[in-house]
């Protein structure tokens, strides 16, 4: 898994990154529609934010870590058939900017939802 982080993060001019470890083949225990990854990325991020970027991703990751990450997480899906795309690049950074913001007061019920693909396409396209 580790040769995935060295070849995209030299390409984007990024500093080396931490590699997630997953379970091993039949023990990722996940539910119905959720990718495998789901679950150990949460775990991994431990309440920190995280964009996790992959072209497996659906609603039913996302509802998942929404009700399980208490902490801004970007769950962005890519086009298998295109990869990694600068439209994909400035829809991150748009995300990385908008948290990077200070968060107004907010109630303790309250938790940040991940972007569905309406949001990231408004964002990519300002």
């Amino acid at each position: 898994m580790g040769e995935a982080k060295e070849v995209t993060a030299s390409l984007l001019g990024l500093p080396e990154l931490p590699v997630v470890g997953w379970p091993p083949d039949g023990q990722d225990d996940q539910p119905a529609r959720m990718h495998w990854k789901t679950r150990g990325l949460v775990e991994w991020a431990a309440g920190r934010r995280f964009v996790w970027v992959d072209d497996e991703i659906t609603d039913a990751d996302r509802h998942w870590v929404a009700a399980h990450h208490h902490a801004p997480a970007l769950l962005h899906r890519v086009d298998p058939r295109r990869g990694l795309t600068h439209d994909d690049i400035d829809t991150i950074s748009a995300w990385l900017t908008t948290i990077s913001q200070p968060e107004p007061t907010r109630d303790a019920t309250t938790r940040p939802c991940p972007l569905n693909a309406a949001e990231q396409q408004h964002l990519a396209e300002a």
